[in-house]
């Protein structure tokens, strides 16, 4: 019998959480997943300010725990936790975590990007990090503190990403991770270290954030006060790619990435439905928010970089993701959140459905608009772009919908287009993983806008990434080219190719026109 090695994931998003075992039979290289618990992510409205509901999310780890011994997984070699990026908690010097993180929606950052820069400068932020401007960032947070709640940023002692805080009350260790690290604006891009001009000119204390730890390090096992309660060993615990963007490029089952080195390596498979032979692939991280890009060896700090807004996060592996923020299916989920409230239940099958009867190109918007960042009403402010941008004014949910839905493909065409030239490279076509690959409209609308195939699949790619990286790490698997030639093997990729060219080609340029007003 071939021998089989069970671990467990925790892949937390921005709505819902889930705890998922992975299975690898060694002799087989096949992988097999199974979520064990899954469980909302709701944030919670306190005296005027958004936080997430963080001992609630320690507590359904720890059930994801209980619940994997209940089904008869007693034997865990490891534990990861990967989570969205730029919020934090704070701990004080006692050990103890001083209130609910802020969540990144919260007023509490609005206006304070602006403050930054104009003290700071653009380009000398850009140079630091490399990281997209987007108003919730980290060191927008903290400097809002500065700011505004001095006396909570004076009580720190040590700062926690938010798995490396559920980390920390599960090992008792504090570690900070890379991935996630890179996505405060805090980490210089080319040290790899805190940039401490930066702090100190923010009045940041520097001593709060701890010299972050590379993908794939072993950071601590279950305290013995969490094995008693849970009735567990002392399971290892693994920080993978924590954010979880950097776990879903990790799943992404390109032919032919590159090594640690830098050569190209790969494997024999040259199936044109994964993309093979070009050694680059571009992705797509399909979800609330859609993360579009390409995986380099070093940032692209360029002047065009810069004013194309690209972010330069960490990945695993010592790679980079040159990617850029859209706002994604956020859209959707808001619309379809106002509807339920006003009494119309309608299904993410069914809006799709309405969407795919509506007459195409009657309006579009621009994702990216600030006016959708947090708004109390997703529909009637889709109204207004369109109304203010003198387009027809979509009325019933499918015209809101097929406007939504097509503005992203949109929007997707044009952010590959820009990856190309920063990148240097030319991609045959897209891979799109996530949640967001279950909304076929979506998927081909995409191949139509960018005029090539796209490969979808595998949908929990967060989770199979911080599952290949524990294996990478307890060395059952060599690499990441080895990790990924086992997930196409292990994982059904669908295929969609263009349609409609000219309708599309005729979309892209009123588009363009529409986004550069």
């Amino acid at each position: 019998m071939h021998k089989e090695s069970i671990i467990l994931a925790f892949d937390l998003g921005a709505s819902s959480g889930r705890a998922i075992i992975g299975k690898y039979d060694l002799g087989k290289r096949l992988v097999e997943i199974e979520e064990i618990h899954r469980f909302p992510n709701e944030p919670v409205q306190v005296d005027g300010h958004l936080h997430w509901d963080f001992l609630r999310l320690l507590g359904e780890v720890k059930q994801g725990i209980v619940k994997a011994k209940q089904l008869g997984y007693e034997q865990i070699e490891s534990i990861a936790i990967d989570s969205w990026a730029v919020d934090f908690g704070l701990i004080d010097a006692n050990g103890q975590l001083l209130g609910n993180p802020y969540h990144y929606r919260d007023i509490l950052t609005d206006g304070i990007m602006e403050q930054a820069v104009e003290k700071l400068g653009r380009e000398r932020l850009y140079a630091s990090s490399g990281l997209q401007f987007l108003p919730f960032n980290t060191i927008y947070q903290l400097y809002a503190l500065k700011l505004h709640n001095p006396e909570l940023l004076a009580r720190a002692d040590k700062l926690l990403m938010i798995p490396d805080l559920l980390r920390y009350y599960l090992t008792d260790e504090m570690h900070s991770e890379f991935t996630n690290a890179t996505t405060t604006q805090l980490l210089n891009a080319s040290t790899h270290a805190w940039d401490e001009d930066i702090l100190s000119e923010l009045g940041i204390p520097a001593e709060i954030l701890i010299p972050p730890v590379r993908s794939g390090t072993v950071v601590g096992r279950l305290s013995p006060s969490i094995c008693a309660e849970l009735g567990v060993e002392a399971i290892p615990v693994i920080a993978v790619g924590e954010h979880d963007t950097a776990s879903a490029v990790a799943a992404v089952p390109a032919v032919g990435s590159r090594s640690e080195d830098g050569e190209r390596t790969g494997d024999a498979d040259s199936s044109a439905a994964v993309g093979a032979g070009s050694g680059h692939f571009a992705y797509l991280c399909s979800g609330t928010w859609s993360l579009m890009g390409t995986e380099v060896r070093q940032p692209v700090l360029s002047e065009q970089a810069l004013a194309l807004n690209f972010t330069n996060e960490g990945g695993v592996y010592h790679t980079y993701r040159l990617l850029k923020n859209i706002m994604g299916l956020w859209l959707v989920q808001e619309c379809r959140r106002v509807w339920e409230k006003e009494g119309h239940s309608w299904s993410f099958v069914e809006l799709v459905e309405l969407a795919e009867q509506a007459v195409p190109f009657q309006s579009m918007i621009d994702p990216d608009h600030s006016m959708f960042l947090s708004p109390a009403h997703m529909p009637e402010q889709i109204q207004q772009y369109c109304r203010d941008s003198s387009q027809y004014v979509p009325v019933t949910p499918g015209a809101i919908m097929r406007c939504v839905l097509e503005s992203l493909a949109l929007k997707y065409r044009m952010v590959l287009e820009w990856t190309e030239q920063l990148s240097g490279q030319h991609y045959a076509g897209l891979h799109l993983v996530g949640g967001g690959s279950n909304n076929g409209l979506l998927n081909q609308f995409t191949a139509n806008a960018i005029a090539r195939p796209v490969w979808v699949g595998p949908t929990e790619a967060s989770a199979i990434g911080n599952l290949f990286v524990q294996w990478i790490t307890l060395g059952h698997v060599s690499d990441m080219n080895e990790a990924r030639s086992i997930i196409r093997q292990s994982f059904p990729i669908e295929t969609y190719t263009p349609q409609d060219n000219e309708q599309w080609t005729e979309a892209i340029e009123r588009f363009r026109t529409l986004v550069a007003k």
